[in-house]
């Protein structure tokens, strides 16, 4: 091997061996996004793929990413969960080109092979020619042409999926920190109230600490502090796993001072700015532990959020160097009746790509991707609230920034 592939294949090169200095080429370099789609999105992780709840019967199937890489997720006749490759075994059509369906069978468009909903290829067209002319040549024989299927493991009804054999069980790669966290939320039976996706114009990392970022919540998002949603001087803390990937953050709020504050101030902020009608930020305590917030994370792609009754899963989908999805799927209780499901979606309002607390979201990774464009020496610093990736009971801090930046660093071989 020589000296230019050694250089090729190690993509970025860190600063130092910490994970507080993080160079800005990550954000920009073709190399290290190449080396990510093999060494993360394929290497030993798991993968959101769609919720349970997406495919209730044997034969409906959903077609979605992992990476960059088209997925199908189906539920066979006999009710198991199987994912593979939306590629077919033949010349690598896409076979799924709609998001979701239901069939018995997975058949090509283009000439005609057909796969059970376990990936097995179950029939091809003309395999045996035509006026006993052409056909499939002697040795041919469908076991050996079966589309790629992944792992699959469910917890909460969400379903993960991993290309790597590497990769631990689900539960030990979540840790029972962020299980908790997920279990918290997630306690009863939901559905899906509704569902969209913006398209950002960053680096898929760049929002992906922006959700592991609590810091910058009372700055960048005027409308938290303007009428006193969410202050870092709430009680609340960071929960990282002990690998750093996975984390939950949590801000607390007494339900019933609010009220009475707000009603005091006739839903004035302490400037002169008023809500005109409270339902958007009107909550209920459903939980009884008096959380607010709580923004759940699972590397590297996906996001549970509950800020107040909205409860809503984020999907990070990268697109390119400069380009993410953000798939936003919200979440209903099956218990919930017709005004908690109106007080979800009206709070549905405050995030999302307009939304009145995360719109600049969609935003600021824009910013800083334009910064770093043709200008992409030097490191960013995340030294908010030490070096290390621990779990802090204060939120003052980019401890869960960290944590990623470990994590990656293990799995990159940075």
């Amino acid at each position: 091997m020589s000296v230019q592939d050694v250089s090729f294949d190690r993509g970025v090169t860190w600063p130092s061996n910490g994970i507080s200095e993080v160079p800005f080429r990550l954000y920009t370099d073709p190399e290290q996004y190449r080396l990510e789609q093999e060494r993360l999105f394929k290497g030993p992780t798991w993968n959101y793929l769609c919720l349970a709840g997406e495919i209730p019967n044997p034969g409906d199937w959903v077609a979605t990413t992992l990476g960059e890489v088209a997925i199908i997720v189906a539920r066979d006749a006999d009710g198991a969960v199987n994912a593979f490759v939306n590629r077919c075994a033949h010349r690598g059509n896409l076979l799924c080109i709609e998001r979701r369906g239901h069939n018995k069978e997975i058949t090509c468009i283009y000439h005609g092979w057909s796969y059970d909903l376990a990936g097995r290829l179950t029939g091809v067209a003309f395999e045996k020619g035509v006026k006993r002319q052409g056909g499939m040549a002697p040795e041919f024989r469908k076991d050996d042409h079966q589309l790629q299927r992944l792992r699959v493991a469910e917890i909460c009804g969400l379903v993960f999926g991993s290309f790597d054999e590497r990769a631990p069980g689900l539960e030990t790669y979540l840790g029972p920190l962020v299980i908790g966290g997920l279990k918290r939320v997630l306690d009863r039976p939901y559905h899906v109230i509704g569902r969209s996706t913006q398209i950002l114009p960053n680096n898929w990392k760049l929002y992906f600490e922006n959700v592991k970022d609590t810091y910058h919540a009372s700055i960048l998002h005027s409308f938290l502090t303007t009428f006193r949603i969410n202050r870092l001087s709430m009680p609340g803390s960071i929960n990282i796993s002990e690998d750093g990937g996975n984390h939950f953050s949590q801000a607390k709020l007494d339900y019933a001072a609010e009220d009475a504050d707000y009603q005091a101030a006739q839903l004035r902020s302490d400037t002169d700015l008023k809500l005109a009608d409270n339902s958007v930020v009107a909550s209920v305590d459903e939980y009884g532990d008096q959380v607010s917030v709580q923004i759940l994370t699972i590397f590297p792609n996906m996001v549970l959020q509950q800020v107040r009754n909205t409860i809503a899963v984020r999907v990070i989908r990268p697109r390119g160097v400069e380009r993410t999805e953000l798939d936003w799927v919200h979440l209903g209780f099956d218990d919930d009746d017709a005004a908690m499901t109106e007080r979800r979606l009206r709070q549905g309002n405050l995030i999302g790509a307009a939304g009145y607390i995360s719109m600049e979201d969609g935003c600021v990774g824009g910013f800083v991707q334009r910064a770093l464009k043709d200008n992409d020496g030097g490191s960013g610093v995340v030294m908010m609230g030490g070096h290390e990736a621990q779990s802090q009971n204060f939120r003052a801090s980019e401890a869960a920034i960290r944590g990623f930046w470990k994590k990656y660093r293990a799995l990159m071989g940075a």
